[in-house]
């Protein structure tokens, strides 16, 4: 049951904050979502983006920092925000890092312990959280798409990739690319998965697309800034540029003198990401 927390008036539409109980983590989860006024009128479903963001972010870091919502109203598109890792769970010393545990989960299901139990965000965002909107929201769940930041896009291109039954249209900023070689990727895949690197191939969006079923034919968008103080050691979008070139993925990576990894380099282009999206899930 979905518990309201607040709802705000929003260029036309509305901007909500929910809480649950999930099944999937167990424990409580928040999530955000903008419907935009096209979702407001009558019985009318519209598509929806799914947003992942990145490390230390909450489920409204992406609604006060984008400026997505004015444009999601332009295209009547809504869009969703989970939270980036379980709350609470009570796990030791889930908190002593900023990029791992609470605040970067990597939306990845946990295998070791003490981890495993909780730290479940690829069920989380893939099943419950889609299933949740889709059966309380006016939300169309033919029409979907994924995009993220940093960890997020990690999590959107991965996601997407694994799911492109799920997911229409696929997009991302600044992402952590190819996890599996990056000092981020390797400090997450290792706490939560183990030692063994085969498991972590199912995670790393770079690995996936030599073997991916179905490829994404309007393209994926990837945004990344050239003053990122991560780009150098964390993010590889080189890697993921040679793997879509070798698996026949068409791919647009767009490279930007002067933008780093925060949020005045989102909100700069969030309108080419939402117009992707928009091209494919609204014909």
């Amino acid at each position: 049951m979905l518990e309201l927390l607040s709802s705000h008036a929003c260029h036309g539409g509305e901007q909500r904050f929910y809480r649950h109980e999930s099944r999937t983590i167990g424990l409580p989860m928040r999530f955000s979502i903008y419907l935009p006024p096209q979702a407001l009128q009558g019985n009318a479903k519209v598509p929806a983006l799914f947003y992942l963001a990145g490390l230390t972010c909450t489920e409204e870091t992406f609604a006060i920092k984008a400026g997505a919502q004015r444009f999601a109203a332009q295209h009547g598109i809504a869009l969703i925000a989970p939270d980036t890792s379980p709350r609470g769970a009570g796990v030791p010393g889930e908190s002593d890092a900023w990029d791992f545990g609470v605040g970067a989960g990597f939306y990845l299901d946990a295998t070791q312990e003490p981890w495993a139990r909780n730290y479940r965000m690829y069920s989380y965002v893939r099943d419950e959280l889609r299933e949740t909107a889709l059966a309380n929201l006016p939300i169309d769940g033919e029409r979907l798409g994924i995009f993220g930041h940093s960890m997020g896009g990690h999590g959107a291109l991965m996601l997407a990739l694994r799911n492109p039954d799920i997911y229409r249209s696929v997009s991302a900023f600044a992402p952590i690319a190819a996890p599996m070689r990056c000092p981020w990727g390797e400090k997450a895949f290792s706490g939560y998965l183990g030692e063994n690197r085969e498991a972590w191939k199912q995670y790393d969006a770079s690995e996936l697309l030599a073997h991916a079923t179905r490829k994404f034919a309007a393209g994926i968008l990837v945004d990344q800034g050239l003053a990122d103080q991560f780009l150098p050691t964390q993010l590889n979008p080189d890697v993921f540029e040679a793997a879509c070139k070798a698996a026949g993925q068409p791919l647009t990576l767009r490279r930007h003198a002067g933008y780093d990894h925060g949020y005045y380099f989102i909100s700069t282009f969030i309108d080419d990401h939402l117009a992707h999206h928009a091209r494919v899930l609204l014909g």
